[in-house]
């Protein structure tokens, strides 16, 4: 498995595990196309963009963009941001093939009204990685 596989597998892995479920925020990776995805939802971008200590490393940034519903205010965006810290910020995840750390700072902003469904209001939660492979 390569080092960009090995990444996504990973970080995604983290939005499966009962902990995060039981949050009851709705995830989804970057280029998933649903029918209907709710009023609130999450969608976790992986971005790979600097280099790793070897060939089977990385670092870059997730980046998840937060998704709740228009005219209800920044309140519920800024407690899923606080969400995310919770499970993000600071930790490693281990797979197999695969640790990611990520760092122990984060940033998030308000952005606005989604361009694909006005009935949303979009924020940007980012923090940065660091990949190394087994």
């Amino acid at each position: 498995m390569g080092k960009y596989e090995n990444l996504l597998k990973t970080v995604l892995a983290i939005f499966g595990t009962s902990a995060w479920i039981a949050e009851s925020i709705k995830t989804y990776p970057q280029n998933f196309i649903g029918v209907s995805l709710g009023n609130e939802y999450i969608r976790v971008h992986v971005l790979p963009s600097g280099r790793g200590l070897d060939l089977k490393s990385a670092s870059g940034q997730v980046i998840i963009d937060v998704f709740t519903p228009a005219g209800d205010g920044p309140v519920r965006a800024a407690l899923i941001a606080d969400r995310l810290d919770a499970y993000l910020l600071g930790k490693s995840f281990a797979a197999s093939t695969a640790t990611v750390q990520f760092d122990k700072t984060s940033s998030f902003s308000p952005v606005g009204l989604d361009k694909g469904n006005a009935a949303l209001f979009k924020s940007i939660f980012t923090i940065p990685f660091n990949l190394f492979g087994v």
